[in-house]
């Protein structure tokens, strides 16, 4: 009994956002602990791996198409919490990759590509519940102040 008062009663833990909402792009995938060499493949996404970019960022491609794509970005982007964040690339040649944009937060850029393929955006969506369910990380709620623009 004080388990189902546990769950019903404490929301000040859990919000829930539905995916496809403005409300949603404001939600962040928090890591639970930092990306090491020796937990890279605990984040492992359709066969691909992160990929060092720079001293504590990683990236790894969710969804590539000729007309959008989406890239994971990991790294420490929000004070020290290490977070899963998207970003879009610009791919040249065919498979340069040239540029990476602004990094996106996780519901933002899950939302984007439920507007291309809703599909895979589905599937990206198990992919997060499944680390939550393994305790490797949880959704986080954040504001990004308007005066925010770097």
């Amino acid at each position: 009994m004080a388990d189902n008062n546990k769950n019903n009663n404490n929301n000040d833990d859990e919000v829930s956002v539905v995916p496809g909402t403005p409300e949603f792009d404001k939600m962040l995938f928090k890591l639970n602990k930092p990306v090491t060499e020796d937990n890279l493949g605990d984040l492992d996404y359709n066969g691909s791996r992160l990929q060092p970019v720079q001293d504590d960022l990683y990236a790894m491609p969710a969804f590539v198409t000729d007309d959008f794509n989406l890239f994971f970005i990991v790294s420490q982007l929000v004070e020290e919490d290490w977070v899963i964040a998207f970003s879009n690339a610009t791919i040249e040649k065919g498979n340069e990759i040239t540029d990476l944009s602004e990094p996106m937060t996780t519901g933002k850029g899950l939302n984007e590509l439920g507007q291309k393929s809703p599909s895979d955006a589905n599937q990206l969506l198990k992919y997060f519940n499944t680390l939550a369910e393994a305790n490797r990380g949880e959704w986080r709620m954040v504001e990004r102040p308007d005066s925010a623009e770097d």
